[in-house]
């Protein structure tokens, strides 16, 4: 009997966050106080370039054609491939080809282990299918953290800023392998 690989849970799990097109890690928000209002809706993300927990196109990853040499993925251990933080409460997605640079023109900032900027998925193509995960927070206040020079430092300072600020957040799901 042959096991989906996209149905075993206890593959490597690997964080992006949003913006494949959105795709990994945290991609945070920012929303309105919590106050005495009722609760709100749930939060919801959906990505266009492919249904929550399907394999993510190539074109969205470090295996896309015209992905300069040396952005690859070279390993198994955890990789930050992006977090975006202090994306205004008035954004309602991102848009495909976000430029490099640390602060983007909204005022977020984004940052991966390559750099400032978008690092896709580089599951090599010998091994299973690695899952990424990607986190979007909706906050109750805008975090007052600028990125480091090391993306695992900043990826952790961010976390650490977003406790007990959390008002939604939403998971969506994919699955990469390098083409053979």
């Amino acid at each position: 009997m042959t096991r989906d690989p996209r149905q075993d849970k206890r593959m490597p799990s690997l964080f992006l966050p949003l913006a494949i097109l959105g795709l990994t890690l945290p991609l945070l928000a920012q929303n309105g106080g919590r106050g005495g209002a009722p609760a709100p809706p749930a939060m919801t993300m959906t990505i266009s370039g492919f249904p929550d927990g399907s394999q993510i196109p190539v074109k969205f990853s470090q295996a896309a054609p015209g992905v300069a040499v040396g952005e690859g993925n070279k390993t198994t251990d955890d990789q930050v491939h992006w977090v975006v933080w202090n994306i205004p409460a008035s954004a309602t997605g991102l848009a495909e080809g976000v430029p490099k640079g640390s602060q983007l023109a909204d005022g977020s900032y984004q940052i991966s282990a390559t750099g400032p900027m978008y690092r896709g998925p580089g599951a090599g193509a010998n091994g299973p299918f690695h899952h990424y995960t990607l986190e979007l927070y909706a906050l109750d206040t805008k975090l007052a953290v600028k990125p480091s020079s090391d993306a695992f430092e900043t990826r952790a300072n961010v976390i650490k800023a977003i406790q007990g600020h959390i008002l939604a957040k939403a998971v969506y799901g994919g699955l990469f392998r390098r083409p053979q």
